[in-house]
């Protein structure tokens, strides 16, 4: 069989490579198959630059220390007493940074697909967002539509919110300041205009803040706090 010839089982199989989960003797065939197709390729590198950065805001994790235990027993290794390799690579929260990326964003990506197939069965969205706190916990969901030039947000659990506070969510640019998308409903959901400068094209990132009542004060940015954030990607 020519998968590459089969476009939905390219992206099938590309979507399961870049999330880790295509794993044995059909990961190293699909390893072969991308080195003879460009298309293939492609459908990988769609994949990598719509999950990639949701992976840049996953919370350092630390393993249980029977993980290290079945590493070791697996590699053949035993930790003798000075050997400090082990020791420094299980404190490095940077390699545990990269280990963590694709759990996370496996996790983020199934709140996502869940949630928008529920709300959006009708009408599919064109880009999509996860917003977590600062726990890595599921916030809101925010899917934008290009055609009708609008984006809607959807709390996955109400949030408590002074009566003189306000969540106000900003397209965050690559460059310059954030841009204002408007005030949040902090018990429900909301639909917002979607500016032509708020898309993932030049806008990679959402985030919500707790402003003053009404919205920040300021012209050019938050003044308050980000409570919740995610990457803001095509699909």
């Amino acid at each position: 069989m020519n998968i590459e010839r089969n476009p939905e089982l390219v992206d099938k199989l590309a979507a399961e490579y870049v999330l880790g989960t295509l794993r044995g003797g059909a990961r190293r065939r699909f390893d072969t198959l991308q080195a003879r197709h460009a298309v293939i390729r492609r459908a990988v590198q769609e994949w990598q630059d719509r999950l990639h950065p949701m992976a840049q805001f996953a919370p350092d994790a630390a393993p249980r220390p029977e993980v290290w235990d079945s590493i070791s027993r697996q590699v053949g290794l035993r930790q003798a007493p000075g050997a400090g390799w082990l020791a420094r690579l299980r404190d490095s929260l940077g390699f545990w940074r990269n280990l963590g990326m694709a759990s996370t964003t496996l996790a983020a990506l199934l709140v996502v697909v869940l949630l928008t197939r529920q709300f959006n069965a009708e009408t599919p969205p064109s880009f999509v967002a996860m917003l977590a706190d600062d726990r890595a916990q599921p916030v809101a969901v925010v899917t934008g539509n290009a055609h009708t030039h609008s984006l809607t947000v959807r709390l996955v659990a109400p949030q408590a919110v002074a009566a003189d506070r306000s969540l106000e969510l900003w397209a965050v640019p690559k460059q310059g300041n954030p841009h204002s998308l408007g005030l949040l409903a902090a018990d429900g959901s909301i639909t917002l205009a979607l500016p032509a400068d708020a898309t993932p094209d030049t806008a990679p990132l959402l985030a919500v803040t707790l402003e003053p009542k009404g919205g920040s004060p300021k012209a050019d940015g938050p003044t308050g706090p980000i409570v919740f954030k995610g990457a803001w990607v095509r699909i």
